[in-house]
């Protein structure tokens, strides 16, 4: 299992955790002094009191919560959102609610997944063209609804 340093930025923050053993994101918790009403289609920064030190080669993603997106359309416009493993700020999170009625995020709920993840940097090569495949460039809904 790979080890990742973790500080808090505010003494109130809430350590990430997994909700069940085999859990692919950890849920980051909300670090505020006051509630945070967010109107419908509006968006807001929301901390967490935390920072991480992620190794070289491996990134965190942040993803909405499937339970916030269905009951109350509270998403994350940038998902995944990327924290690069030399970024040592704290973490943000951008929420956006994409409902009718306004949300209120108080201290401690739950309000993304925080999955870590490896990556690999790749080299670009310019071609004058691409192999062939069967596909080709269909895409956006080529295969049926």
């Amino acid at each position: 299992m790979v080890k990742v340093p973790v500080v808090r930025v505010n003494e109130k923050a809430i350590l990430p955790h997994y909700a069940t053993f085999q859990a692919a994101g950890m849920d980051l918790a909300a670090c505020l002094d006051e509630p945070v009403t967010l109107a419908p289609f509006s968006t807001a920064l929301i901390p967490t009191g935390l920072a991480i030190e992620l190794p070289p080669g491996y990134e965190a993603q942040l993803r909405p919560r499937s339970g916030l997106a269905l009951k109350h359309m509270i998403s994350l416009p940038n998902a995944p959102a990327t924290i690069d493993a030399d970024y040592r700020g704290e973490v943000m999170v951008i929420l956006v609610n994409y409902g009718k009625t306004p949300f209120i995020v108080c201290h401690g709920d739950r309000i993304a997944q925080m999955v870590v993840a490896r990556y690999e940097h790749v080299r670009l090569e310019e071609v004058k063209a691409l192999s062939e495949t069967d596909r080709g460039d269909g895409g956006f809904g080529h295969t049926g609804v």
